[in-house]
């Protein structure tokens, strides 16, 4: 058997089943190998585009996803997507073409472990034809261990290699993987529930991890019990949000200014799988009374406050919140807390609709928001991508829907659609839903022809203001020429339609109702193009640059 048959048999006993990249003199035999075992092949236009979809299905999927390269400069071409990978705490897999072992003047060499180091990337080098399979096992046991990308470099000498003791009885990461539940220390509970009972006001905060941890039920149940508000991080956006009148949102940045007057009143924070970075807790000034109770798997966490929690419980979130619940209610604490009338109508004022600028030709970009939320169904998942045009449906979006956003991923526009991609390519094809800005869309563009190719029913709203919306508004604040972050864009739904999909440019409200309609009826991919105004200053960027809040 030759290592590049070897290769590819540990792949697929490591469970991959979708693989993205483009296919070069380094790693087509190994890609070929893999077609030989049903795994699917997607080619893609850039092989930062690949990873990007990698990303994308791994979250999907919750399994590491799988991106391939050819060597030297298809591995360069990763820097970015690999570097927002890193950055996301994702786990994937490359697998990466080399030219021959110690040839340093070939055309590709690359040092490509140095490179990795450089972009964030655990480094296994497959130096010799008996240490393949187990270089393959370490790299998505790490992948899974430590949720990070990893790099596997294979010299192409190296894989053209016989194998002469291939190993049949592999055995994957996976069963060299124990996940024992974490368990709250008891004294920690008792603290945590202390700290509970004498409080007035208590805040659950919800993140990424308690959802990845299905932990749903167990949060109402403790929130109900604690007489809390629910806020969650940006990661976990809107989840549980039609279970519970008192939802309040998105704490930090991106929260309203009814859910912060709220929150400013907490006096007891819980956190559950949520690390309290100082985007959460506005650095310390949102709860500035509160103790603070952290629920996470990891070692104790300091918080955005420069602080550590009062009480830090190093457990599962199922267990630990139902420890909490059980103990208060051994306790016959039963706290009013948030759970008030006043209250529910004062959450009752955040989802009314305000007065939308007129600008003819131009929508304001709260009402696109608006529109999308109540017209493209709650089923369909959402990719949040990142800039200034995607601020309005970080905060605006209110109906319960799986929201992933890509905001602060080493903040590189651009990513979402490709995250969007490999997300719905993971979870069967389901129809879903991108947000993105014109100059970051385009970036990609290319990728929209491999939705189509694939026959992936991709949904990307362009929020177009024909622009670098957040460049234009800061140059704006500090007194510079904001004309200059202006690029005009060409019409973006026929662009699509040439490359094979559907596509709309709208500029009313009922354009914009009729595209989104055409999609539900029929749902390919498909640009729908939203010209917007200008005039619109997001919240955030009214809090950062002027000091207002509205």
């Amino acid at each position: 058997m030759k290592v590049y048959e070897a290769l590819a048999e540990a792949f697929v006993k490591e469970g991959t089943s979708d693989v993205f990249g483009m296919m070069g003199d380094a790693n087509m035999h190994w890609m070929a190998a893999l077609a030989d075992r049903g795994v699917q092949l997607y080619e893609v236009r850039h092989e930062g585009s690949g990873l990007g979809m990698a990303d994308g299905w791994a979250r999907g999927a919750g399994a590491p996803g799988v991106v391939t390269t050819t060597s030297g400069p298809g591995v360069s071409q990763l820097a970015t997507s690999m570097l927002c990978a890193s950055r996301a705490g994702t786990p994937l897999v490359a697998f990466c073409g080399e030219t021959p072992l110690g040839d340093e003047g070939a055309t590709q060499y690359l040092d490509q472990r140095r490179f990795a180091a450089a972009i964030e990337c655990e480094f296994i080098h497959v130096t010799r034809p008996e240490n393949a399979q187990e270089a393959v096992r370490q790299a998505f046991y790490l992948a899974r261990t430590k949720s990070k990308p990893v790099m596997i470099s294979a010299p192409f000498d190296v894989q053209l290699a016989e194998l002469d003791d291939y190993d049949e009885d592999y055995v994957p990461s996976t069963a060299l993987i124990e996940k024992p539940r974490l368990l709250p220390d008891p004294a920690r509970v008792q603290a945590a529930c202390d700290l509970i009972q004498d409080a007035k006001r208590v805040v659950i905060i919800a993140g990424r991890g308690a959802r990845k941890a299905e932990a749903g039920e167990e949060v109402l149940a403790l929130q109900e019990r604690a007489g809390a508000l629910l806020a969650t991080t940006l990661q976990a956006k809107n989840w549980l949000c039609d279970r519970t009148d008192f939802h309040v949102g998105l704490s930090g940045l991106f929260g309203d200014k009814v859910s912060m007057e709220l929150l400013q009143e907490a006096d007891c924070v819980i956190a559950v799988g949520a690390s309290l970075n100082h985007y959460t807790i506005e650095s310390g000034y949102l709860y500035p009374e509160a103790k603070y109770i952290q629920i996470d798997t990891a070692p104790h966490l300091v918080m955005g406050n420069g602080k550590v929690a009062d009480c830090y419980l190093q457990a599962d979130a199922v267990t630990a919140l139902n420890e909490l619940t059980r103990e208060l209610q051994g306790r016959s604490v039963q706290l009013e807390g948030f759970h008030t009338d006043q209250v529910q109508q004062h959450l009752t004022a955040r989802v009314q609709q305000p007065e939308y600028v007129s600008e003819p030709g131009r929508l304001d970009p709260r009402e696109a928001i608006w529109i999308l939320d109540h017209e493209l169904p709650g089923e369909m998942g959402l990719v949040l991508g990142s800039g200034h045009q995607t601020d309005f449906g970080t905060m605006l979006f209110q109906r319960s829907r799986d929201v992933l956003s890509n905001y602060g991923m080493f903040g590189a526009i651009g990513q979402a659609p490709l995250i969007a991609l490999g997300q719905m390519i993971a979870q069967g094809n389901k129809p879903g839903f991108v947000v993105e800005g014109d100059a970051s869309f385009i970036m990609h563009l290319s990728e929209f022809e491999t939705a189509c190719r694939y026959d992936v029913p991709l949904l990307v709203v362009v929020m177009n203001d024909q622009g670098l919306g957040a460049e234009y508004h800061k140059a704006k604040a500090k007194g510079l020429d904001p004309e200059l972050a202006t690029i005009s864009t060409p019409e973006l739904g026929t662009v699509a339609q040439a490359l094979g999909g559907g596509g709309a440019t709208v500029r009313t409200a009922q354009e914009l109702r009729d595209a989104l309609a055409e999609y539900v009826r029929a749902p390919r991919p498909t640009v729908v193009d939203v010209r917007i105004t200008r005039q619109v200053l997001s919240t955030p960027y009214r809090r950062i640059q002027y000091g207002e809040d509205v």
